[in-house]
């Protein structure tokens, strides 16, 4: 098989970022990276990226609207797939934005945050999307990890989070009113929940390990 690594195109993920920094990390490692829109690119990838931006229903209607569904299915039981955002909360069983079904490939669910009239420990308030930089906890060790230290900061955007049926699927944690999964694990699957791509050289390690990583 080709060292190659598509990037998931179906009109709904923060594809410009995520495919530089790919394109990145990927420099010096011999992976080809594929940023496309034909299921037949992504068969026969070695490894996937499935991005994700925006509403949960309307990435998983777009996802299934333009064929792509059927192949990152096969890609989660075949390869290495990294989910990014959305993609990793599409990679549960359900969302509770829009009363959403996701791809069931994680047992889990996704809630939105309740924070109304919360404060932080500096004194403000809690605001929702959570916009910023927050630690990342690892949880369990994990190979994309790599030599990220644990408690390291991440770049997020989001409203709602995962809270995974199996506390083993959980491999990373991050505070922000309530302790949440802010990456997952099964097999041949990594995802998080934070962007790599917008968070400095820590971001591209990790999309570097996984282009790295046999699972």
């Amino acid at each position: 098989m080709k060292r190659t690594v598509a990037v998931v195109d179906y009109g709904m993920g923060n594809l410009r970022s995520v495919s530089q920094a790919v394109l990145h990390a990927a420099e010096g490692s011999g992976v080809e990276v594929v940023i496309t829109s034909e299921p037949e690119a992504v068969y026969a990838a070695e490894r996937v990226v499935l991005p994700g931006q925006g509403a949960m229903r309307d990435c998983m209607r777009e996802l299934a609207e333009s064929g792509m569904k059927e192949a990152v299915l096969h890609a989660a039981a075949h390869k290495p797939l990294m989910g990014v955002c959305v993609g990793m909360q599409m990679l549960l069983d359900h969302s509770e934005e829009q009363d959403t079904p996701g791809l069931g490939l994680i047992p889990g669910r996704v809630q939105r945050f309740q924070l109304e009239g919360r404060i932080q420990p500096d004194g403000s308030r809690y605001k929702v999307p959570q916009m910023g930089w927050n630690r990342v906890r690892q949880a369990r060790p994990h190979p994309v990890w790599g030599e990220v230290p644990d408690q390291s900061w991440f770049y997020f955007v989001h409203s709602f989070y995962a809270t995974t049926s199996d506390p083993h699927h959980s491999v990373g944690e991050t505070d922000y009113g309530l302790c949440f999964t802010s990456a997952v694990a099964r097999d041949n699957i990594f995802a998080t929940q934070f962007h790599p791509e917008k968070s400095a050289a820590l971001g591209l390690a990790l999309y570097r390990n996984f282009l790295l990583w046999k699972p």
